[in-house]
């Protein structure tokens, strides 16, 4: 088997799909995308395509390898997401070729069920307090949203504090029967949720907080890439 074309669908407003075809007729599909950057990523696609083109698509390592390696650079959220877009791909493409659900080549099921959340966007506070009310109605007991309005790098103290009070309408609303996910994404206003609550380090927030939460960073440098 050998792979023939990479093909890439950019859809608006950010996202952007990758199709490679086989001379066999198989298909496989993945996602290389960076939020704001998905022509530069798609770029970098049909960059590594020129090597592609031609090989076996199963042989995902050694080809993850080269891609990886084989330039002077390595790492970054622009390669990093293009290889990604293909190694699904390429993951694709073996399974049906082999008949099989890929997570069966990955070492099997983990879970029988998994719990799942619902997008009820945020921007606006009415509008996600009638899409948890949707939410509900569909089943959901957990929701995730934007937990600003559209935010400068730096805002007054008034736009913070509005953002403080949509949750607090949530809570007015719907009690402790809906868990939320915000994102909170300008540091300034995660730096304000935290002051407001006397949590000035993460002992303090492991002792006063019951909800889980997550900090996170771009997995962008060669220092977090493989080696």
């Amino acid at each position: 088997m050998k792979i023939t074309r990479l093909t890439t669908y950019r859809v608006p407003p950010r996202w952007m799909f990758l199709k490679i075809e086989t001379d066999e007729g198989i298909v496989g599909w993945g996602e290389p995308v960076v939020e704001g950057r998905a022509r530069t990523v798609e770029a970098a696609v049909h960059e590594l395509s020129d090597y592609l083109v031609g090989q076996d698509p199963r042989r995902i390592n050694d080809l993850w390898q080269v891609m990886y390696r084989g330039g002077f650079y390595r790492g970054g959220p622009i390669l990093m997401s293009a290889i990604a877009g293909i190694d699904q791909a390429l993951w694709d493409i073996l399974g049906k070729s082999m008949g099989q659900p890929v997570y069966k080549l990955l070492g099997g099921r983990l879970r029988d069920r998994m719990k799942t959340y619902c997008w009820v966007g945020g921007d606006r506070p009415g509008e996600v307090i009638e899409g948890i009310h949707r939410a509900r109605a569909m089943g959901f007991d957990t929701v995730k949203m934007n937990g600003t309005e559209e935010f400068a790098m730096v805002e007054s103290h008034a736009a913070v504090d509005r953002a403080l009070e949509k949750f607090a309408l949530i809570r007015a609303e719907f009690g402790s029967n809906i868990k939320t996910i915000g994102q909170l994404e300008p540091s300034h206003v995660i730096r304000k949720f935290l002051d407001s609550q006397r949590i000035y380090n993460l002992t303090d927030y492991l002792q006063v907080c019951t909800h889980p939460c997550w900090l996170t960073r771009r997995l962008c440098t060669s220092a977090i890439a493989p080696t």
